[in-house]
């Protein structure tokens, strides 16, 4: 069997108790398990704020919509993302009728505070900081130029859960407004698809809760939660539908305490990794700083031939993958085409490497063999 570049590794039988009692319980949407997540992931992570939605994609909309109402953005105005993402980062930015504008990325995959600082204008609101693979990268420089520039800081989390620096998450920081993390089918804590949302301020997450659920001011699980249903409610805002569901936060309260030792086992696959790739002068490890504490939800590598190697792997048995292309490669983004030409350049030549629970230590030296065999 082939060697999967991301496959997630489910505690199935805790799962299904999680499961299970919501089954009996007859509570299977919004309320129940996902409160109860939202609790255990404001413990986990020391967020003060926290609301379970059904993607990272649709709370990354809700962060820049919440900003923007906040704030008294206009149509047409800037956020700085980078483009070396998943499209979601960007395509959120243009839901609410904004204009990305991306800036270079550095040697962690994260934005350059040197070049985000050059892309600022009259016009620019926001930062959007992509955690890349999970990685910090110099997010302490981003939060100081939002600062002097009287900016706001989104950060998407979807690769960074369970990442920390000296044991604090990086979402919580002094400066970060919005942290948006991601429990995809194949991320580090992983559901079917889900996603939370963590504001810094009460105001922004009360406006989360009653936007996700269509704009009502009173969800169902909260209107039936003393005993008696008290059926009416208002409308304030044309919400959406982004609410999670007790299903998936059944799984995800299982996958969480299991998030620090898969991580642990991560950063071995990526020591391994590391130590196996070292002494090839024609590729180029992807580093990461705070590397004891973080995620790697990604393990990357730089190649001269990226479409050869990945060929290569699959004739082995071995899938790799590309994370990810320059978005401004993409029609949607093509007005931005030539705007970060280092960014083109790394895109052109990464390589992403099986990284994932499944993994023994013999999958591992194999991957590194073949590699090294022909890369050289």
């Amino acid at each position: 069997m082939a060697i999967q570049v991301l496959k997630p590794k489910f505690h199935v039988d805790e799962c299904l108790e999680q499961i299970k009692e919501c089954l009996e319980k007859g509570w299977t949407g919004m309320g129940f398990k996902t409160v109860e997540f939202e609790e255990e992931w404001k413990k986990y992570t020391g967020h003060k704020y926290a609301y379970y939605l059904n993607s990272n994609t649709v709370g990354l909309h809700l962060a820049v919509k919440i900003l923007k109402m906040n704030n008294g953005w206009k149509d047409g105005d800037e956020i700085i993302s980078t483009p070396i993402t998943f499209v979601s980062s960007n395509h959120a930015i243009m839901y609410e009728r904004l204009k990305p504008v991306f800036a270079e990325v550095d040697q962690y995959l994260c934005l350059d505070p040197e070049d985000v600082e050059r892309k600022i204008t009259d016009k620019t609101r926001a930062v959007m900081f992509v955690g890349y693979g999970g990685r910090v990268g110099q997010l302490e420089k981003i939060i100081q130029i939002c600062k002097k520039h009287n900016l706001k800081l989104i950060l998407d989390a979807a690769h960074m859960s369970g990442t920390k620096v000296n044991g604090v998450c990086p979402g919580t920081w002094d400066g970060v407004d919005v942290a948006v993390y991601s429990y995809q089918a194949v991320k580090n804590l992983a559901t079917g698809d889900s996603g939370m949302i963590c504001w810094n301020d009460e105001k922004s997450a009360n406006l989360t809760r009653m936007l996700a659920w269509c704009g009502i001011n009173k969800d169902t699980y909260a209107r039936s939660n003393k005993g008696t249903y008290a059926w009416k409610y208002d409308v304030d805002y044309v919400g959406y539908k982004y609410n999670g569901n007790a299903i998936m936060a059944a799984i995800a309260l299982t996958q969480l305490k299991y998030l620090d030792e898969e991580n642990a086992r991560r950063r071995e696959i990526v020591r391994m990794y590391n130590e196996g790739f070292k002494n090839n002068p024609l590729i180029k490890i992807v580093p990461a700083n705070y590397e004891n504490e973080c995620s790697y939800h990604l393990y990357e590598l730089m190649v001269p031939d990226r479409e050869a190697l990945l060929d290569f792997m699959s004739k082995n048995d071995i899938n790799c993958g590309v994370h990810y292309r320059d978005n401004t490669e993409y029609l949607v983004y093509d007005y931005a085409k030539g705007t970060c030409p280092k960014s083109h350049e790394i895109s052109d030549h990464l390589i992403t490497m099986p990284l994932h629970m499944w993994l023994t230590d013999e999958d591992v030296k194999k991957i590194i063999e073949k590699v090294n065999e022909f890369v050289q």
